[in-house]
Order: C-alpha cells, then structure tokens, then sequence
C-alpha cells in the first residue's frame, strides 16, 4: 500500500470488502491511464488468486489465449477453442482447493470488456460462474476493471440479465487533484513549484501515466515537444486512442466532445442537441452519462428563477483532451511548438481558461479555504437572460448561512491586479445576478489567483482570497 499515491479511500474500501463476511463482486472503472490496473495489483499484490487481462482490439482466440495463460499459472490449464463456459469450470475448478482451505480468494479480470467479442457469449458464462459458485463463497472477491466504462455500467452495473443486482461495490476512480499530483511528480524526483506542478496539470490533469512521462532533467516545455509536437511523441496520437479505448462506437461521443470544446461557458442538453441536429431524449441522455462517468465532461446546475427549476450546464473537463483540441490544429509541423511560443499571447491566453477549469475541479478545497466545509453548499453557474451579449458567473458557492461566494478565477505569475474597466464589468455582473435572481443573499466576491492580488482600490472590495497553495489542500469531506 506504501507505494500507491493518493487512492487512500479506495484501498481502506478494498481492504474492508477483503475482510467481509460474504462473497464481494467489485467493479471499477474511470478514464484510460487513470490506474486502475495498478491500483489493483499494488494494493493486493501476492493475494490475487487469479489475474487475467483483456487484450485491446483483438479477437476471440487472443481473448481467450490471454485467459488460458493465467489458467495455466494456477495450474487449471485449458484450450482457447473452449467455450467460455469451459473456461470459467477451470477456472472454479483450478480454485476450489484454494476456497475450500478458507483462504482469502481475490479474483481480477483486467479489461473485461476485451473479453466481450462479438457472440463470444462471455457474459452468460461469467453470469454462470458468480450465480452457481462464486458468490456462495464468502472468501472470494471478484474484481472486474475496464477502460471502456459504457460496457462496465451497461453489462455489469446496470445489468438487466443474469448479473442484475449481483454487483455488491463500485468504485469510480477519478484522476488525481493538485495535491496528489505534486505527491506523484515529487516521488518521481520532478522538484517543481507549484505553478509549474499547475501548468502541467492544465496539459496533462491527473492522469498517472501520463505525468509518470515527464523527466527530472526537463522542463514541462521541452517535455511538451517530445511528447506532443514531435511526430514520434508518445501523447501524439492518445487522443485517438482514448476514444477508442472508451467506447466501441466514439464518434456520437467525439461531436459532443467537439461542441462542447467550442464552448468555454458550457452548454445545457437542449443547446447541444440544437448544435448536433440531434433529439434531446434518452439517447443523448446515456451519451452525457457515459461522457461524465469517464471524467470528460461535468455537469453543474444554473441558477434561475426563470425558468423555476435548476437545469445543468455541461462542460468539458478532461484537461489533456481539452489540451489536444486546442494545439493539435496549431502545431503542424513544428516538433518545437512550445519552445518556439511558450510566452507567445495565444498560449497564455489559453492558459487562463486551462486554469479555470483546473479551480472548478478543486471546489472541495475553496470550500475548505474559506472554513465552510461544515456548512451546506450548492454550486452552480449562472447565465444572465437580459444582458447581450449574456454575462455569465462560472462559480457560485450558495451557502446556507445565507452568504453567496462570487468567484472570478484568473491565471497570472504574479499577484493579479484589477483594473477599472473589469471592476466594472464585474459589478455589473453582480448587480444583473441578483436582479434576475431576485437573489436575497450577501453576496461575497471571491478571486481564486495563484498568488493573490496587488493591492489597490479594487482589490479592496474583494473580501476573500485563494491562491495556489489553497488549490493544492488534500481533499477533505
């Protein structure tokens, strides 16, 4: 356990499922990259009683070699023109000497929906196995984990066959925070500041295998061409891959992603079934689902009295997709992209958007930061429907303490300064976002900064401050 970064709620939940008192069926999934393999087979180690994975784009017969070889390391061995029926009887028959001594029986099949090929009838056989055997065992712990979480939610979390109601926990492993982040690049012997640490989460987020590419002897720019700008980098073609990777059929979710990428300010369902010519019912629904499931995008309320209900507005937030959208039309053939711009405006600009998003997915540590963690929070966007063009606040924390947290959040490498036409046009953000909402709240103005604002008239109306070193708390509920 000592050497898994972050995942501390995880693996005590792992650790307690081990130790119940009946048969567990786990499911894990999130993002590819994300480390769930790894989190599976650091924290169990030597206890796996049985480890297969899938292989991705491959057919039947390579499916069922890979299962066959793990067969035979726990001596059960069996033939890839069996049926996966046969296959799951030597399985239970390779473990069952191993049940019936009371040891602690920890099964995992990695990339499970690799395994699912077309008419190959996998799941009725895994249905077989848990229904008739597994689950009748209390000392067995059945892990499944895959990339492609649209099949893990269809076909085991929201099974309607054999498997329904059958799965006993899931874990939804999300990338990892700014504190975990720094954790991860220190113990990989990266001694970056915090604002470094910040940019290259902009480019890259969470994602373990993604930050375990950068180099010690590197600065995130030189890292960026080698591993984006340069034909041969190992990120050139992950967008691609990822998609595949995620979902069998991509392109429905590839033109969400694309409107959506369009849209800094976020778009409700109807508006992205307007732009895609497309229904707004229960297709469309599952494809928001599935997209949010794999921490692409998020959904967060609109507050209006307008409309008498609050809505959702759907942004994207995977930073590295978000990343690729952006550069990957801009780089061409330049292998020294970022050298070449990296104080360029196009850049900087793109990062003050990169960082609001990167403070929208740290909201559990502003709350922490201004001390209201105690209290119950709403948090949503807001849109004026009065003001042209329409004026937007992207972060609104409604306490029930009767105080609203407006925050602005801004990118700078020194302190921010306020100038007068932006005080301006804040007010006048303020004062449309308690007309329209008829809003009868004190209202605090919040700037989320990496080191806070330079003193001035305008700075002095700004009652609360975060800066980058509250963004890097570790999560606390």
């Amino acid at each position: 356990m000592a050497s898994i970064i972050g995942r501390k709620e995880e693996q005590q939940q792992l650790e307690l499922l081990t130790q119940s008192t009946k048969a567990e069926f786990i499911a894990i999934y999130g993002r590819r990259r994300v480390g769930k393999t790894y989190l599976i087979t650091e924290h169990f180690r030597d206890r796996l009683s049985f480890y297969a994975s899938g292989v991705l784009n491959a057919k039947t017969i390579r499916q069922k070699e890979a299962f066959c070889s793990a067969l035979d390391k726990i001596g059960a061995s069996g033939s890839e023109t069996d049926s996966w029926m046969k296959l799951f009887a030597r399985l239970q028959e390779g473990l069952q000497p191993h049940v019936d001594a009371g040891k602690l029986t920890v099964i995992f099949l990695d990339e499970i929906p690799c395994f699912d090929t077309q008419r190959s009838e996998f799941i009725p056989a895994l249905d077989h196995f848990w229904n008739t055997w597994a689950a009748h065992h209390p000392n067995i712990k059945l892990i499944v984990c895959g990339s492609a979480t649209s099949w893990i939610i269809k076909n085991i979390i929201d099974s309607h066959g054999g498997l329904h109601d059958r799965l006993t926990y899931e874990i939804h492993l999300h990338p990892f925070n700014l504190a975990e982040t720094e954790q991860y690049l220190t113990t990989n012997g990266l001694k970056w500041t915090r604002q470094m640490i910040t940019q290259a989460y902009m480019f890259f987020g969470g994602i373990p295998y993604y930050l375990s590419l950068l180099q010690p002897n590197e600065s995130l720019i030189q890292s960026l061409d080698r591993l984006y700008s340069k034909h041969t980098g190992l990120l050139r073609r992950e967008y691609d891959r990822l998609l595949a990777s995620l979902f069998k059929s991509p392109e429905p979710y590839i033109k969400i992603i694309n409107v959506l990428s369009k849209n800094k300010q976020g778009l409700t369902r109807d508006e992205i079934a307007k732009k895609l010519h497309i229904s707004s019912g229960g297709r469309l629904t599952k494809l928001l689902a599935n997209l949010t499931n794999c921490d692409f995008i998020r959904s967060y309320r609109i507050y209006s009295t307008k409309i008498k209900q609050n809505s959702e507005l759907y942004t994207l937030t995977d930073m590295f997709t978000l990343f690729h959208l952006h550069f990957s039309g801009l780089i061409g053939e330049e292998e020294q992209y970022f050298s070449k711009n990296s104080r360029t405006a196009s850049l900087l600009s793109w990062e003050g958007l990169a960082f609001e998003r990167v403070a929208m997915q740290h909201i559990n540590q502003i709350k922490q930061r201004l001390g209201i963690s105690g209290i119950s929070v709403d948090y949503y966007q807001w849109r004026s429907k009065e003001l042209e063009p329409a004026a937007q606040i992207d972060l609104i924390l409604d306490r029930t303490d009767d105080i609203v947290n407006v925050c602005e959040m801004k990118f700078s490498s020194t302190p921010y300064l306020i100038k007068k036409a932006e005080y301006e046009k804040l007010q006048n953000r303020l004062f449309a976002f308690q007309t329209e909402t008829q809003m009868n709240k004190g209202l605090q103005i919040t700037f989320v900064t990496p080191y806070g604002l330079q003193p001035n008239e305008y700075a002095n109306e700004v009652v609360q401050q975060i800066i980058l070193d509250d963004l890097f708390l570790p999560n606390r509920e």
